[in-house]
């Protein structure tokens, strides 16, 4: 048992945040979705967490960092881990994935330092991204939000 616990605290750790910004188009929802510079993926606006940052904190202004809009934050959803390799290390990385409500901003006007990281955001029928999305635990957290109490319950018509 121990051996185990030494080899996890040797491996280091990172710990994100993220978030899933839900808009009501018509009858129909959109979520926020991203296509990062260095790979093929769809995904969800995420990013490291600063010094003396809440997670929260992280995950709205790496939003608007991310996707050029402003949310409003419902709560959390939970949190995604996953290993990675970076130069020949594994690393164990946890997000914590937050609920925000559209309130503003243009999508995809960033600023020109951001187009290093995301080459396009874009709104995406919610029942599309759950197909498109590359990583399952992003797809796990949208479907929780479409979920939430809060989106059932503030749909248009109710």
């Amino acid at each position: 048992m121990w051996a185990a616990s030494f080899f996890l605290m040797d491996t280091p750790q990172e710990h994100s945040a993220g978030g899933v910004v839900i808009r009501w188009h018509g009858n129909q929802t959109q979520v926020a979705v991203i296509r990062p510079t260095l790979s093929k993926a769809l995904a969800l606006p995420k990013g490291h967490i600063n010094a003396g940052e809440s997670c929260e904190g992280a995950a709205e202004r790496e939003l608007w960092e991310e996707t050029g809009i402003r949310g409003k934050l419902v709560g959390k959803l939970g949190d995604i881990g996953y290993r990675y390799s970076f130069r020949g290390r594994s690393i164990s990385k946890v997000v914590s994935f937050f609920l925000f409500v559209y309130e503003g901003g243009e999508i995809n006007q960033l600023e020109p330092a951001m187009r290093k990281e995301v080459v396009e955001a874009l709104w995406m029928d919610t029942r599309q991204a759950l197909a498109a999305l590359s990583y399952p635990g992003e797809r796990k957290m949208l479907s929780k939000a479409l979920q939430h109490p809060s989106l059932v319950f503030s749909s248009p018509g109710r």
